[in-house]
């Protein structure tokens, strides 16, 4: 049962599409030689990966039903932002049926939010990456629901804090979320992919800066890279049900690192 949440990453999955053909995008990735930084534990078996998949999935779906219900109700809106968050992670019917059954063990009365992040932490020890994208996926449906208003910011840095994500590392997820979700309701309109993105935008998603050398930013590309690169998470344990976000952020970083490397003319 674990097991289905965990599939092999073939090349078939990294040439698949992802609001836009990003197959080609993620071939150029795997040539780069990244940052050893933040590298998780080797794990002992293919049991230990699907537990941690299995302990990831439903981790997700019951917290964003306890973000849902903060303010003591559920919104239609933040119903709908969490079937987005479903759509685009194109669960199969399984999935959802389950994802949704999560949903509302989150919303309920009694809900342990404590546990269930313990648990959670305790299964991504030593895997940083993995609670950076399990916190992205709250805040980006978050973001659709209600913008973080009310008690859902408070309680989304009580989340963070317990995954031991610094608040400035919550700030910069929050600050890219919000890049991406502009940019990509004004890619729907304009039918393209990086049009109109600033500068200063493309410099955060790398979280770097202007006043940075060439070499720093070219550091910082290939550290934003590493941690978001499919093939890294799911050798984590990211779910295979959540490579789909994995791959979300992996074009948005390639994007803004060509952005800036064109205006620096960077070769």
């Amino acid at each position: 049962m674990a097991m289905k949440w965990i599939g092999k990453l073939s090349g078939a999955l990294l040439g698949g599409l992802v609001l836009g053909p990003i197959g080609a995008l993620l071939g150029v990735v795997l040539g780069h030689q990244f940052d050893a930084e933040d590298e998780a534990p080797a794990l002992t078996s293919a049991q230990d990966l699907a537990a941690i998949g299995e302990r990831f999935f439903r981790a997700t779906f019951r917290v964003m039903g306890y973000l849902a219900k903060a303010d003591g109700r559920v919104s239609e809106l933040e119903i709908a932002a969490a079937r987005a968050v479903m759509n685009e992670l194109r669960l199969n019917a399984a999935q959802v049926h389950e994802a949704i059954a999560c949903f509302s063990d989150g919303k309920r009365a009694g809900f342990d939010l404590e546990q269930e992040l313990a648990a959670l932490a305790s299964a991504c020890r030593g895997r940083r990456d993995l609670t950076r994208v399990f916190l992205e996926i709250q805040v980006r449906a978050a973001l659709a629901g209600n913008n973080l208003e009310g008690p859902v910011r408070p309680l989304m840095q009580r989340i963070a804090a317990a995954l031991q994500v610094s608040g400035l590392e919550f700030a910069h997820i929050e600050t890219v979320l919000r890049i991406q979700r502009a940019a990509f309701g004004a890619d729907a309109a304009r039918g393209a992919s990086a049009q109109g993105r600033t500068l200063e935008e493309a410099y955060r998603v790398l979280e770097t800066s202007a006043a940075a050398s060439d070499e720093e930013v070219a550091k910082a590309y290939r550290r934003q890279l590493h941690r978001h690169h499919p093939d890294k998470l799911k050798a984590n344990g990211l779910p295979e049900s959540m490579m789909a976000h994995a791959k979300q952020r992996t074009q948005q970083i390639i994007e803004a690192w060509e952005f800036i490397r064109a205006r620096r003319g960077i070769r």
